[in-house]
């Protein structure tokens, strides 16, 4: 790394505790840190790429060098000059509403397959995760498989849009059973569906399944807990918070759907042999960075539910003092090679 070397920050314009934190620590450590709203491209935000110079007719006989740029407000970046990038989130751009819808949307495509062009063109910069890796990453069907390869235990699963093989496996769950989707609704470039927690299914909900034809879902059985945890990965370190949602009418089914006051975080540690296989799951993953949820049964038998490649750590950091921002920035200063590869 260079004396200042510099850090991009993908995120959005309403992201800041975690945001602030890393850019904090990355700055502590003398790097010069660029945060990019890519909600704001691109009506706020230029990025150009540009191969060859103005006096070339063509690029056949030898090969081009692309030059690339973010121009913000005052602030210009060279690409050449960024040495990693975190991954936080990537949001859809915010377009005029006074634009015609069928132009807004054509807006939008275009805009995104800059985004993405752009970013993949940082092929020389450490990525914390690198942005294929992250799609390839939260394919949850994916993540079981390399789950049981690695000796990680998981619930048994029906992937389907078959109403007659969801109402069979309810039966064969005794009625214990929830629904979720295939896709993660926290990263993205593509249009943002309404949040859809984990659910409980009921008998009634199988009844009229007709939608299910035209939306397959995942349908798990539901895992008597004895206590459930986030896991934050950040490499071979890993920060197990218990989670207690016991006060929330909804948190035994998803802890997420707590509000604050009902839900609290203590300091655990999982057993060494489920941790190394967290990490193995990681690692085939090609995730650097990774928030694994996985619940401990009654009778100990520790149980994956799923990884997010940008999942959230703030309120693990702020209520249980992990250090997770500092290890975040020494990960994106780091020498070492990135095990996911580059974006």
């Amino acid at each position: 790394m260079s004396p200042e070397p510099l850090v991009l920050i993908l995120t959005h314009r309403a992201d800041h505790y975690t945001v602030d934190r890393v850019t904090a620590a990355l700055e502590q450590r003398g790097a010069r840190v660029f945060r990019f709203d890519t909600d704001r491209h691109p009506a706020s935000v230029r990025l150009t790429t540009s191969f060859g110079t103005d006096d070339d007719d063509t690029l056949r006989d030898r090969p081009p060098v692309p030059h690339a740029e973010i121009v913000d407000g005052e602030t210009r970046i060279d690409a050449t000059a960024v040495q990693a990038v975190w991954t936080r989130q990537i949001w859809r751009p915010e377009l005029s509403e006074d634009l015609d819808p069928q132009h807004r949307e054509a807006c939008a495509r275009e805009s995104i397959a800059a985004l993405r062009g752009f970013l993949r063109g940082l092929s020389k910069a450490r990525w914390i995760n690198p942005l294929d890796t992250i799609f390839a990453a939260a394919d949850k069907m994916a993540q079981l498989r390399v789950a049981c390869e690695v000796g990680l235990a998981i619930p048994p699963t029906l992937v389907t849009n078959d109403a007659d093989r969801a109402r069979a496996f309810f039966r064969r769950c005794s009625g214990r059973m929830i629904a979720k989707l295939l896709e993660p609704l926290a990263v993205g470039m593509e249009p943002q569906a309404a949040f859809f927690h984990t659910t409980d299914v009921r008998e009634e909900d199988l009844a009229d399944a007709a939608m299910l034809r035209h939306a397959p879902m995942i349908f798990q059985r539901k895992i008597e807990k004895d206590v459930e945890f986030r896991v934050t990965c950040i490499g071979k370190r890993l920060y197990t918070a218990a989670i207690d949602a016991s006060a929330s009418e909804h948190g035994a089914t998803d802890w997420r759907r707590s509000s604050p006051d009902e839900c609290g975080f203590e300091r655990a540690e999982l057993p060494d042999s489920v941790a190394e296989r967290v990490r193995e799951l990681l690692l085939r993953l090609g995730l650097v960075y990774g928030a694994v949820d996985m619940i401990r049964t009654p009778q100990g038998e520790h149980v994956f539910l799923e990884v997010n490649p940008t999942g959230e750590w703030g309120m693990i950091e702020r209520d249980l003092g992990y250090p997770i921002s500092e290890t975040l920035a020494d990960a994106l200063l780091s020498e070492e090679p990135v095990r996911g590869g580059r974006s």
